[in-house]
């Protein structure tokens, strides 16, 4: 779409937010294009120019972010709670079910994981933004 002149319904479009990051469709993809950078990219610029369909995205996001920065990865049950309080209260109680069912196998902890080398990835982490601010 971005090819075919179609900028701002890209920038409009959920699709970006729906991304994953888990790079599947990278390896996958049989004319190697770096689709997981392109939607990095579509989001930022989307968030800059506030050309987003919503807030959702962008907070979920932003929260992510905060969890990666604070503990060195993605809490599950503080970014669900976080997500779906802030957006969704009213679906919450309903995925009780499912969170215990995770938590009962293992699959997810009620406290958060820390990496154990946080203070260098908080080092690189704000170099970036150093590096970010002087462009």
């Amino acid at each position: 779409m971005i090819r075919a002149g179609k900028r701002a319904e890209v920038l409009r479009s959920n699709t970006p937010w729906m991304c994953l990051s888990c790079y599947h469709c990278v390896v996958r993809c049989p004319q190697e294009i770096e689709i997981t950078d392109v939607m990095y990219a579509i989001k930022t610029i989307a968030e800059k120019e506030h050309t987003y369909p919503s807030n959702v995205g962008p907070d979920f996001t932003g929260v992510f972010i905060g969890q990666a920065r604070r503990f060195g990865r993605s809490w599950e049950i503080g970014l669900t709670a976080r997500h779906y309080l802030r957006h969704f209260p009213l679906r919450l109680p309903g995925m009780a079910p499912m969170a215990f069912g995770l938590f009962r196998h293992g699959r997810i902890g009620i406290l958060p994981h820390r990496i154990e080398q946080r203070k260098q990835l908080q080092a690189i982490l704000k170099r970036a933004d150093e590096l970010e601010r002087a462009q």
